[in-house]
């Protein structure tokens, strides 16, 4: 059988412990330094998070506004409007009447989000997805019909969360409509959440979509997504073997021209059908080829069957700046050699 503790052997126990947590961890005699936590804080997301949150938000908006334009087949633009912190009662609170809200698992987090589509946005959608103009509605109840068409527009929008947040790892699961007794127990009501509105606007209609996140496990995710954000990109030898190839296929200017000389604005002045323009060139001066409007080297015109090409016998190289190209002006005329006439008709 066990000693039983007595009430003095108990207290003898608590001040050893405390004595022992006084003695400085450090060996240089001072106390560690001791912070204060406010749990009214938990879940808050800084300022720096903020930012990372928007630029995905933006990410997701315009990948939103090409995939469903294109599925409705209607001009439609999508901005991410405003993104704040509120208590899920704040959120409550700003729910339209007779509003479209459905429950999306977030993943592999096992928390539940809402996404909102204001009744003045969904009943032009399902307008124009019934062969309508896309006008919206007096506000009423949807019916069977129109609330499975909308959870089609759902799937589409998740999808592009989805392809947003992959970058964290983070998947939306779109599961069901929910009504407003539901939606009000999907939370506490003073549990902090992230709640991001988007401005969508058709050529009848305009509404917002509204989703909600919880902050509190949202916060592990962001801290991902910063790291991953300051950390350089590096494009993987596939990528890179595919950029090239593309780059190889791409098309470029090409010009076979005079090289660069001075002009008298009197000799251009005084051209006429039938005179001939003295050049400062000699005649073996081969011309310039220029390769999207920089100087590739010296060639000579030349026939390839039936068409033009330029001989290339002398190249520029790489060190050779564009300014350097510049400079360099036209040589001055030797007397042996025989100037270059053109004729002007």
């Amino acid at each position: 059988m066990g000693k039983q503790l007595e009430q003095g052997d108990i207290d003898a126990l608590f001040a050893a412990a405390g004595a022992n947590a006084a003695v400085p961890a450090d060996g240089d005699g001072a106390a560690p330094p001791l912070e204060s936590y406010n749990f009214s804080r938990a879940g808050q997301i800084s300022n720096e998070q903020m930012r990372a949150i928007s630029s995905v938000n933006d990410l997701f908006a315009r990948n939103l506004m090409h995939t469903l334009g294109a599925w409705l087949r209607t001009p439609l633009r999508v901005k991410l409007v405003a993104g704040e912190q509120l208590p899920f009662k704040e959120f409550l609170e700003r729910l339209s009447l007779h509003t479209y809200v459905c429950s999306l698992r977030l993943e592999p987090l096992g928390a539940v989000g809402l996404l909102e589509l204001e009744f003045a946005l969904s009943s032009p959608v399902i307008d124009v997805l019934l062969g309508g103009a896309g006008k919206a509605w007096p506000a009423r109840e949807l019916t069977d019909i129109e609330e499975s068409i909308l959870n089609s527009v759902v799937r589409v929008a998740v999808q592009e969360l989805n392809l947003a947040w992959q970058a964290v790892g983070l998947e939306f699961v779109f599961e069901k409509r929910e009504t407003d007794a539901a939606v009000a127990r999907m939370m506490t009501p003073g549990e902090r959440t992230l709640c991001v509105s988007f401005e969508a606007r058709m050529p009848e209609a305009q509404g917002v979509i509204n989703l909600c996140l919880p902050a509190v496990v949202l916060n592990a995710i962001l801290r991902r997504l910063i790291s991953e954000g300051d950390r350089p990109r590096r494009r993987s030898k596939e990528a890179q073997l595919r950029m090239k190839e593309l780059l190889a296929q791409s098309k470029i200017g090409a010009l076979l021209q005079f090289p660069q000389m001075r002009l008298r604005a009197s000799e251009i002045a005084s051209l006429a059908p039938g005179t001939v323009l003295r050049l400062p060139l000699p005649n073996t001066r081969p011309a310039e080829l220029r390769v999207g409007g920089l100087r590739f080297g010296e060639a000579n015109p030349v026939r390839i069957g039936d068409h033009r090409g330029a001989q290339l016998y002398h190249a520029v190289t790489h060190a050779t700046t564009l300014g350097q190209q510049e400079r360099h002006a036209a040589p001055p005329l030797s007397k042996r050699e025989e100037p270059i006439t053109m004729s002007v008709n």
